[in-house]
């Protein structure tokens, strides 16, 4: 299809710095034309943000643009080549189903990555369509925007289009393209496929463009690579120890889905937990509970660790040195997602500075909960508005000695009981995107085109902190015959 150039005001404002890398790391190409463009959600305050009119957006050449039907001006579509472990098998990969428009710079001067997924085939494919069904675009907006407002670092979504073409899973489903908004598309596999098939120039280059992208302010009087390894640690042990302390199950840590940035990017299998069990999955395709939420933090360090394997020619001449600088690195990796739990645990319980019991006082607490299934949320929110009697615990003699416990510890502080209620609140989400809530919505919109019951839970999921009236219908856990959910990559 040729590119037509679109006549609309809607803001854009393109820089295409990627594009400016070695040819090796992309194929410049445009979105192939669907049947019928027509938009299912649009994300207006999003939007706005990011300097773009939803007005213009919101208009059927507006949809055409986020269909992939219309290149808007200044933008240079291409497909990223990235590589990746695939629950620990290394493979090419590559964006089969999406491609980079440009990056949108925003009237604060800040760079974002606009990308359609579901926009067609690429040579990164892999013998897939390249295009992506309704329902699990649907999803990703859903949690991406939940994952936001939850505070928590994360790809966004400004729309979703239909393009009234099926793609063929299982069954014929209605197609459709999300627009998704990131820091950058930059991955661990991005370097993954650099050290094996570029050049030391192309790695360097690669390194150098993501430092200045994300990094531009770290101390670069060392060794500028292992900057970038320390600063990208420092990152996911922040976001991974938030997914923790929220409940958050990503479903496929793959190192093609490990952000550079920090963000929470691809959210196929994800769900969130409800009965707490370290070793819940969701992932349909996860049968040995490889990224089981117990063991985010672990793939996390084993996914840096294949980071730091490419940085290796750049941070020193010397092989074995090399490995000693990336060692030294990672081994900090467990140490600084400790403390990021720690303090988000502490804060959980409305504790103020620190004891050495205040571990065990949090290991109790979840072991406990592993024991008698009580729901991870609302435990910590029954907690929260001292109705201890509100979680499956309550009657033990186990829970009200903990609890005593608990008491004593925040009875020692010098914070008062007001303050660690506000510490609690802020802490302690009321509602989170119940998976069987998330399925309701998509259900409702595939098969009978309505919006309306996902608008409503993305108008409760916006401030997951309030602990409104309004959100405690959404805040109910799932029926029993609801929890032996499963989740699908939706490609």
């Amino acid at each position: 299809m040729k590119e037509e150039k679109t006549i609309i005001e809607a803001g854009w404002n393109f820089d295409n710095s990627y594009a400016r890398l070695p040819e090796l790391f992309f194929t410049s190409m445009g979105p192939a034309a669907v049947r019928s463009p027509k938009l299912a959600v649009f994300n207006d305050r999003l939007a706005a943000s990011l300097g773009l009119s939803a007005e213009a957006l919101r208009s059927n050449d507006g949809a055409a643009v986020l269909a992939g039907n219309r290149i808007p001006e200044g933008a240079s579509p291409l497909a990223q080549a990235y590589a990746g472990h695939q629950f620990g098998h290394f493979t090419m990969l590559g964006d089969g189903r999406a491609l980079l428009l440009g990056e949108q710079i925003t009237p604060q001067g800040e760079r974002f990555d606009i990308q359609l997924k579901g926009s067609g085939r690429t040579p990164y494919s892999r013998g897939g369509d390249g295009r992506a069904a309704l329902g699990p675009m649907l999803r990703e907006y859903i949690i991406s925007e939940a994952m936001q407002a939850l505070g928590i670092a994360t790809t966004r979504s400004l729309a979703v289009a239909t393009t009234g073409q099926p793609v063929v899973r299982e069954s014929e489903l209605p197609g459709a393209v999300l627009t998704r908004i990131a820091a950058s598309h930059l991955r661990v596999g991005t370097f993954q496929y650099a050290a094996r098939w570029g050049s030391a120039e192309d790695l360097r280059a690669l390194a150098d463009y993501t430092l200045q992208r994300h990094f531009p302010d770290a101390d670069a009087d060392g060794n500028r690579y292992v900057v970038l390894l320390n600063e990208v640690i420092k990152r996911q042990a922040e976001l991974i120890a938030k997914w923790q302390l929220v409940g958050f199950i990503h479903g496929v840590m793959n190192t093609d889905n490990m952000a550079l940035s920090g963000e929470t990017i691809d959210y196929g299998p994800c769900a969130f937990m409800d009965v707490y069990d370290p070793s819940t999955v969701f992932s349909s395709i996860d049968a040995q509970g490889r990224y089981a939420y117990g063991n985010q933090p672990h793939i996390a360090a084993w996914n840096l660790a294949r980071f730091a394997e490419t940085l290796l020619p750049l941070m020193h001449d010397d092989e074995a040195e090399a490995i000693k600088l990336a060692e030294g690195a990672i081994s900090d990796f467990s140490e600084l997602y400790h403390r990021n739990w720690l303090a988000g645990m502490r804060a959980k319980l409305g504790i103020f500075g620190e004891e050495p019991q205040d571990e065990s006082l949090i290991e109790d607490l979840l072991n406990m909960m592993q024991k008698h299934g009580a729901d991870y949320t609302n435990t910590f929110r029954a907690l929260t508005f001292d109705k201890p009697e509100d979680n499956a615990m309550s009657d033990t003699t186990e829970f009200t000695q903990w609890h005593e416990q608990w008491q004593a510890r925040l009875g020692r502080q010098q914070e008062s009981q007001a303050s660690s209620h506000q510490l609690m609140r802020s802490s302690n989400p009321a509602i989170i995107p119940r998976n069987h809530r998330v399925e309701e919505a998509l259900e409702a919109a595939v098969k009978q085109e309505d919006y309306g019951v996902m608008e409503r839970l993305l108008e409760v999921l916006t401030d997951p902190y309030a602990h409104s009236p309004e959100q405690a219908d959404y805040a109910a856990p799932p029926a029993l015959s609801a929890r032996t959910y499963r989740t699908f990559c939706g490609t």
